[in-house]
């Protein structure tokens, strides 16, 4: 199999990412905010600390694990000319705003890799008369689908600036070899929904949490929460969470670190009430139950007790301050296994009073480069890399990645 999830902390398999590349230095100050950037950063040092967090990855992967760079699925479908002219044809008619109509000729001459030049960074150098902006949030690959169990969910972007993105991985799902085992599994939405990845969460194969986020719909999470229980998933928790920059995503404010393990932000799960729903199946329609907590919506569905670690310790400046640079935003290699900026200190301090051996980087891949990591041997271990670059663009570790398998335990 090529693509299944069941659930966040499962062995990883295969993960598709982005290594920042020339897009991010395209990046204007004057128009960064309509771009969805706090800052603009430097691209050398961004693509360096990118680089370092696969090496992680690497080490911590079965022999037979892939990382995946998403621009060489692009590539392969964009290969064949009528995938090209498909494309062109799904832009013209998608983002109507944009006026691509007007070099659709152009366009249509393009071998693939200028095709592909042009979608990210939005022009064609060196004729520059036609630009669009460039596409620098494909770094957070996270956003744009996400599989759960061996079905994938089409994400809709909520704002235009990633609208391109969205229609590359649409693309890339219907045409890449990858994909062929589940391209008839998809989840769609249409008209003004919007879902995206960072506010869907699996946590076990029938549990599975979404976001009503500032990114994600009520129709549109209603939808893909319908479709979900029609598939076999047992419960989704809608989770409302906070319309803000700051927590754009579920994922942004809470994360799984193990099995039965959260790192969360405190001032937006724990002190939260009564803003999670269960839907669920009765009969031949979907019955909803409002919850207490998450916590508490948790424990009941899975039967099980769950620890929240916050994100930040104790004090509540420090939760915030850690939750603006990702504290809660880790990525899970495996069970007990997680990834996460340095720089959140206090976070992976509460993490090794819960237990969790602290690596850094260098210390983890000198380790286990050479030498298979078993998870189930090393204990639960939370490794830091350093990430000064990377998090001006308001994403973690679980927001630069897009698992499509994880084995099984």
């Amino acid at each position: 199999m090529n693509v299944g999830i069941p659930s966040e902390i499962h062995p990883l398999k295969k993960v598709i990412v982005h290594t920042p590349g020339h897009e991010v230095s395209l990046v204007n100050p004057v128009i960064k905010d309509e771009l969805l950037f706090d800052d603009i950063i430097f691209e050398n040092d961004a693509r360096q600390e990118h680089l370092d967090m696969l090496k992680i990855f690497k080490a911590a992967m079965p022999e037979d694990g892939e990382v995946i760079e998403i621009l060489d699925l692009a590539l392969k479908c964009f290969r064949e000319e009528s995938v090209r002219e498909e494309f062109i044809e799904l832009m013209i008619k998608e983002l109507p705003y944009e006026n691509i109509h007007t070099i659709q000729s152009d366009l249509k001459e393009l071998p693939a890799e200028k095709l592909l030049q042009f979608v990210v960074e939005g022009s064609i150098p060196p004729k520059r008369a036609f630009n669009l902006n460039p596409a620098p949030n494909l770094l957070f690959t996270r956003d744009l689908s996400a599989v759960v169990g061996d079905h994938i969910i089409l994400s809709r972007a909520a704002k235009k600036a990633r609208a391109r993105e969205f229609l590359l991985m649409n693309m890339i799902v219907k045409h890449h070899p990858l994909f062929s085992e589940v391209k008839n599994n998809t989840i769609n939405i249409t008209g003004n929904q919007s879902i995206e990845g960072g506010d869907v969460l699996v946590a076990t194969d029938k549990v599975v949490l979404i976001g009503m986020s500032e990114r994600t719909s009520f129709s549109g999470l209603m939808n893909v929460a319908e479709k979900l229980i029609e598939t076999g998933v047992e419960h989704v928790l809608a989770v409302d969470i906070p319309k803000q920059r700051s927590s754009m995503h579920l994922d942004t404010i809470f994360t799984f670190a193990d099995k039965n393990e959260c790192i969360v932000f405190p001032p937006a799960i724990e002190e939260q009430k009564d803003n999670v729903v269960d839907l669920y199946a009765s009969g031949d329609h979907v019955q909803t139950r409002r919850c207490k907590s998450l916590k508490d919506a948790l424990e009941e569905v899975t039967e099980q007790d769950f620890n929240f670690i916050k994100c930040g310790g104790e004090e509540q400046i420090n939760q915030y301050r850690e939750q603006w640079t990702d504290g809660a935003n880790v990525f899970a290699l495996a069970p007990g296994v997680i990834v996460g900026y340095g720089r959140n200190t206090k976070t992976f301090e509460m993490m090794a009073e819960h237990g969790y051996k602290q690596m850094d980087q260098y210390d983890f891949i000198e380790e286990f480069t050479d030498k298979s990591f078993d998870y189930k041997n090393e204990g639960k271990i939370a490794i830091s890399f350093q990430g000064h670059e990377l998090c001006r663009g308001r994403g973690g570790a679980r927001c630069m990645t897009m698992p499509v398998l994880r084995s099984q335990l």
